[in-house]
C-alpha cells in the first residue's frame, strides 16, 4: 500500500494542473456548441434571430480584435516583466563579494525575452489602429 502513495501524489499533482486546464476549456466549448445548437434549430424553424443574440455570439469575436491601447498594456506588462527579471538578477549579484556590475548573470539574458517581446508589443501598437 505504501508503494502507491507517490503515485498517487504524482497523478494528483498533474491531474489537478490538467483540470485547471482543460476544465474550463471544455466548459467554454460546451456553452458555444449549446448556444450553436440553439441558434441551429431556431433557424430550421424559420424564426428570427433577434439582434440581441447576434450581438452576444459576436461579443468574443470583438473581444479578441487587437487594438493599440491592448497591445500597450501587454507590451508594458512583457516589458516590466524582463526589468524585473533582470534587476533579479542584478540585485542577486550584489549579494556575493565580487561584484562585476552582474553582466555576466544568466538572468540577464533570460529577461531580454520578455523585455523583446513587451518592446515588440509596444511598437505593434503604433501600427494597430485605435478601436477603443
Amino acid at each position: 500500500m505504501e508503494d502507491f502513495i507517490p503515485i498517487f501524489a504524482i497523478f494528483a499533482v498533474f491531474g489537478t494542473i490538467t483540470a485547471i486546464i482543460v476544465g474550463p476549456t471544455f466548459l467554454k466549448y460546451r456553452e458555444k456548441r449549446d448556444m450553436q445548437e440553439t441558434v441551429r434549430h431556431a433557424v430550421d424553424k424559420g424564426q428570427e434571430l433577434p439582434p440581441e443574440l447576434i450581438d452576444v455570439m459576436t461579443k468574443d469575436v470583438q473581444k479578441a480584435l487587437p487594438s493599440r491601447t491592448k497591445d500597450i498594456r501587454r507590451g508594458i506588462i512583457w516589458l516590466a516583466a524582463g526589468i524585473g527579471i533582470a534587476a533579479f538578477g542584478i540585485v542577486s549579484e550584489l549579494g556575493g563579494n565580487d561584484w562585476n556590475g552582474g553582466m555576466d548573470n544568466g538572468l540577464l539574458g533570460i529577461a531580454c525575452i520578455p523585455a523583446t517581446i513587451g518592446i515588440a508589443f509596444i511598437v505593434l501598437s503604433f501600427f494597430n489602429p485605435s478601436k477603443d
